[in-house]
């Protein structure tokens, strides 16, 4: 039976609620995630006032937790899944993935339980569209044994059961210091819930899935055809975007600097644009990070680390998702991991990991453009940031 394409109406779903909620309240509690080489302890809640664009350094909540570096949210928000960014070299050289439940009232987080995730660096993770699996990219910055795509069974209650399925892809071998293996950066759904798209920087290709639990729950993902998207060579794919009316795509490449921007239909992936972050400019300057659209799909937001460390804003075409460059700005700090847009749409938050802070700047929620600097937090090596729902 075909299944009902629902994207549209999650998306909708998620941001009515939002923009509900900012209508409602002036202050949201949020999630971050951290690095713990350092002082961090992992996992902090913190309170945010949407009126002043001001982050309340007191802790709601600290969870210990070893490097929390993403953070995916049940569709509810009822439950929390992070992954445990471990490695060889470090103090738990075990990658892992933990989950934990939300207290919809307090917001209060409660452990559930932590699986292996069978590779080194697990980097990203993502539910699939019906919620009873769990995606996680192992990124594994060494060559032996490379990346994977792990594939976590999610019970109802939110406990995880270690993966059912492992999958491993070709590198392309361009650049000999970062792709002579293969390094899964993230894995998302595709809008109508039967594919799944795996971007592999050391491949230089998004490999594509059916979806398809009924026909095997032990092996729900089974390689579509065509079997991948190629992108230009050295590119290093990192992050893919889909529109909020599931019928266009953004990929961040990390190592080219570049956003390709794609059509999307029945599993496919078309290439009608390459957006340059650094043309010109030297290898150092080339990182591309997180990518993020705004709730009412009007501007798209880019980071670029390596030595550039800047945001870049891009009016969105509303017929073709054409991305057109409206402004840089310098994110004030060093290696914009991730960063976030607050609920109310008038404020972005952005998580600079090498220079230990949180930084609130100002947004127009008419331009899109971004304003004034309103604080600089000091914090831990932050990794990622979760906007909270109060139910």
């Amino acid at each position: 039976m075909k299944m009902r394409n629902f994207w549209p109406l999650l998306m909708a779903g998620s941001l009515a609620a939002l923009s509900a909620q900012a209508a409602a309240v002036d202050s949201y509690e949020l999630l971050v995630g951290s690095y713990t080489q350092g002082q961090s302890q992992g996992l902090y809640r913190l309170q945010f006032d949407s009126r002043t664009g001001q982050l309340d350094g007191k802790p709601l909540q600290v969870v210990k937790s070893a490097n929390p570096s993403w953070l995916t949210l049940s569709r509810d928000q009822r439950q929390l899944f992070v992954v445990n960014e471990n490695g060889p070299g470090q103090a738990d050289p075990v990658g892992r993935v933990s989950s934990f439940a939300i207290e919809p009232k307090s917001l209060q987080l409660s452990p559930i339980n932590q699986v292996q995730s069978l590779g080194n660096e697990p980097t990203h993770s993502s539910l699939s569209a019906d919620g009873r699996y769990l995606f996680v990219s192992n990124y594994s910055v060494a060559q032996d044994p490379g990346g994977s795509l792990a594939v976590l069974p999610v019970a109802a209650d939110g406990k995880l059961a270690p993966p059912v399925q492992l999958s491993s892809h070709p590198s392309s071998r361009v650049n000999p210091e970062r792709q002579m293996s293969a390094h899964v950066h993230s894995t998302v759904s595709s809008p109508d819930g039967q594919y799944v798209f795996s971007s592999d920087l050391g491949a230089d290709k998004i490999f594509v899935y059916r979806y398809d639990p009924k026909a095997n729950p032990e092996q729900p993902l089974t390689a579509a055809t065509p079997a991948s998207v190629q992108l230009p060579p050295g590119s290093g794919p990192r992050h893919l975007l889909f529109s909020s009316d599931g019928k266009h795509a953004w990929l961040t490449m990390e190592m080219s600097a570049q956003v390709a921007v794609f059509v999307y239909q029945a599993g496919k992936l078309v290439q009608r644009q390459i957006v340059e972050l650094a043309a010109g400019q030297p290898m150092e300057q080339k990182a591309a990070g997180a990518l993020h659209a705004s709730a009412d799909g009007k501007f798209l937001y880019v980071s670029n680390r390596g030595t550039a460390n800047q945001l870049l804003v891009f009016a969105i075409d509303p017929a073709t998702s054409e991305l057109k460059e409206i402004q840089r700005r310098s994110v004030e700090g060093d290696h914009p991991r991730e960063f976030s847009l607050d609920p109310s749409g008038k404020f972005l938050l952005i998580g600079n990991q090498k220079s230990n802070q949180i930084v609130v700047l100002e947004r127009d929620a008419n331009t899109g453009l971004l304003g004034k600097t309103v604080q600089k937090l000091p914090f831990d090596a932050p990794s990622d940031i979760r906007f909270l729902l109060r139910q």
